[in-house]
């Protein structure tokens, strides 16, 4: 295989909240709409962008991550990428050089130009001094800087003009577009917006507006061998729950099930959608506090969770998917949902954070970490001992891992390509 070219950009901020991902939508949508096959992936993990930014390119994101997802499966990603797209976005995550590793490491890595968008909306010539530290912190292929939510003309001039003059002002981009809404996770799900066509039009009309419409420079990405996944999944039946109370999973996560031989059956539990006949069952997160008063309500899905765990099959919850198996579920208003009832003790939602980071976790005879992340707003409250605890990139203590029977679950989001045979084994039989 040989080395193929392809136009690509990271887009960056000096931290969130910035309009990355306004941006970089905003850029998909546009050049798809001039017939470009325009192909997005998200740095970092996250779910709820890359459901934005499919809407906005018509096309899978995926994630990258030198660590989660590693550097040999994210070169492979971006090589097949390259080898169908016309143009290669990469949304950065929080800040350029935030965690470890950032945004930065990756377009370090890959020789990705980065835009570093800047909500200049309240600053003047401390545009150019951001800038400029953006750019000089690091060794790194720094493109140039976009002014988001820019005033007007005059204002953009100004902003130009801060700039030392080895640092292009790509481009200015006003507050004309409405903001995409967030809630507590982050942005609210693609799937929640009617009119999220029309959204991202008017944000591709605003990338015309401020001449950003060239194609960046053409990023040489490198072949990368990967081995055959083993069938260690062969001939097993796997029910996903999925719909607007359980959609945080990663695309790749289904991928890896698939090429060892699962074959998947999705439900929703919010249409009070019986599990399927299957031999194992995976509750990924999502928001069911959200619905929870519906979930309370749907018996019949219920009980067929309780059904499949009797006979003793494997069943994956993860952080959402934790959240629907406990004795009960208290929202932030503190009004009470009793849960399925499977794991001893309750959830209560809360206002700040309650954790978030990358980690890892050693599973059940496999020989390798399966690596992943942590985010939520809620607490667990039982007198239930974890089976086994996630490890924090610095060596600290994560999350807690329950096993009850058949059950296996965390806080802890999986990335299943981190480790497929590891992975397997939590829907395999023990």
């Amino acid at each position: 295989m040989d080395s193929v070219n392809c136009p690509a950009l990271l887009i960056a901020g000096i931290a969130s909240g910035q309009g990355k991902t306004t941006v970089t939508a905003a850029l998909a949508r546009y050049h798809t709409l001039q017939g470009r096959r325009v192909r997005v992936f998200k740095a970092g993990p996250d779910f709820l962008d890359p459901m934005i930014l499919a809407a906005a390119s018509g096309s899978s994101v995926e994630n990258l991550d030198l660590w989660m997802v590693g550097e040999m499966r994210s070169r492979a990603m971006l090589y097949r990428a390259a080898c169908d797209a016309d143009l290669i976005l990469i949304e950065g995550a929080m800040g350029l050089y935030d965690g470890d590793p950032s945004a930065a490491d990756l377009a370090r890595v890959f020789e990705v130009p980065i835009a570093a968008v800047i909500d200049a909306g309240a600053m003047a010539q401390t545009f150019g001094a951001l800038a400029l530290g953006l750019k000089s912190y690091r060794q790194i292929p720094f493109a140039g800087v976009i002014a988001n939510r820019v005033a007007g003309p005059g204002h953009a001039a100004m902003l130009k003009d801060s700039l030392p003059g080895d640092i292009p002002m790509l481009a200015s981009i006003g507050r004309a577009a409405e903001p995409l809404p967030e809630r507590h996770l982050g942005l609210v799900q693609a799937s929640e917006l009617g009119d999220l066509d029309s959204r991202l039009d008017a944000l591709a009309g605003l990338i015309e507006l401020s001449g950003l419409t060239a194609l960046p420079p053409a990023v040489m990405f490198s072949p990368q061998t990967e081995n055959p996944l083993p069938r260690l999944l062969e001939g097993r039946i796997i029910a996903v729950a999925r719909d607007a109370a359980f959609s945080f999973a990663y695309p790749a996560n289904f991928a890896t099930l698939e090429a060892m031989g699962a074959t998947l059956l999705f439900f929703s539990p919010l249409e009070d959608a019986q599990v399927p006949a299957a031999d194992a069952l995976w509750l990924p997160g999502g928001y069911p506090e959200l619905h929870a008063g519906r979930l309370a309500q749907n018996r019949r899905w219920r009980a067929s969770v309780r059904t499949h765990h009797a006979a003793g099959k494997p069943i994956l919850a993860e952080c959402g998917g934790m959240m629907a198996l406990v004795d009960s579920l208290e929202t932030v208003a503190g009004q009470g949902f009793p849960m399925i009832g499977l794991i001893p003790g309750k959830v209560i939602m809360q206002k700040r954070l309650a954790a978030i980071g990358l980690q890892e976790i050693a599973l059940f005879g496999s020989n390798a970490a399966l690596r992943g992340h942590t985010f939520h707003y809620s607490r667990f409250e039982s007198e239930l001992q974890p089976f086994t605890r996630a490890t924090r990139t610095n060596g600290g203590e994560g999350e807690a891992v329950f096993r009850i029977g058949n059950v296996t679950a965390s806080y802890f989001h999986a990335y299943f390509a981190s480790s497929p045979e590891a992975a397997a084994t939590l829907f395999s039989p023990r």
